[in-house]
């Protein structure tokens, strides 16, 4: 087959050519998707470890509020002190 400029085709070359180059661009993709899903997951462990932190943290408050009630609580106050 001859193109415009003259010059003939090799079309079987063309053809594994673009074979060869498609199969770079799908184990391209391949490794692309892998790194991907790698990602996820360490996104998803790094998500659950900074609720866990939130919850730890909040927890810490609530024991902190727990023990300044229970110390309020555990004042006596002497009857004969001033109010103010």
């Amino acid at each position: 087959m001859m193109p415009h400029n003259g010059r003939p085709l090799d079309l079987a070359r063309n053809w594994q050519l673009a074979r060869t180059q498609y199969a770079a661009v799908v184990t391209e993709l391949a490794e692309v998707k892998r790194e991907r899903d790698e990602f996820r997951a360490a996104l998803a462990e790094l998500r659950a470890a900074v609720t866990a932190r939130w919850e730890a943290e909040a927890r810490v408050a609530e024991l902190y509020r727990e023990r300044a009630i229970a110390r309020a609580r555990a004042v006596e106050r002497d009857p004969n002190a001033m109010l103010n």
